[in-house]
């Protein structure tokens, strides 16, 4: 059964410093999904640790090291959308985790060319510019944890009277 969900997603320092946020903001929306929250935060050592608490053992320290401090390297937007199925629905518009892999016509794959090769060599991170959740659990975690209630709204969107 579809349902409505929320999902976090956050245009990494790459994308705001590429002035690429309002033509991923709109992908979101022409897509359907509703932003019932939306902020400019620069992630400290705290948040990074918070936000990214399973990295280091999913992946290692130096995984963890590079990702924490890339995020720390300029202001991030993070959104909060809704929609039919968000999450699998964003994850499906962003593309795959490396850009090189994922397909034209996904963010990734039109805005950003990074490697697993490449960055792994190098030491680097992956300059994908968006991390969007997951899961929903993972969503679920992350909306809250960047998001207070008081900063999420509700509101009737035209699209709606369509799609929900």
């Amino acid at each position: 059964m579809a349902v409505i969900e929320r999902t976090l997603v956050l245009l990494k320092p790459d994308a705001v410093a590429r002035g690429l946020a309002g033509r991923v903001i709109q992908r979101f929306e022409d897509a359907g999904l509703k932003i019932v929250g939306t902020k400019m935060v620069r992630i400290d050592a705290d948040l990074a640790k918070k936000h990214y608490f399973d990295l280091e053992e999913r992946f290692g320290k130096s995984v963890y090291d590079v990702t924490a401090n890339f995020m720390q390297t300029g202001p991030v937007i993070a959104l909060c959308l809704e929609g039919v199925e968000a999450v699998a629905n964003v994850r499906r518009l962003v593309g795959g985790t490396f850009p090189n892999e994922a397909p034209p016509g996904t963010i990734r794959g039109d805005f950003a060319h990074t490697s697993k090769a490449y960055t792994t060599a190098q030491h680097k991170v992956a300059a994908n510019l968006i991390h969007a959740s997951g899961n929903a659990e993972e969503a679920k975690y992350e909306v809250e944890l960047w998001f207070p209630a008081a900063e999420l709204f509700e509101y009737e969107s035209v699209a709606e009277r369509y799609t929900f």
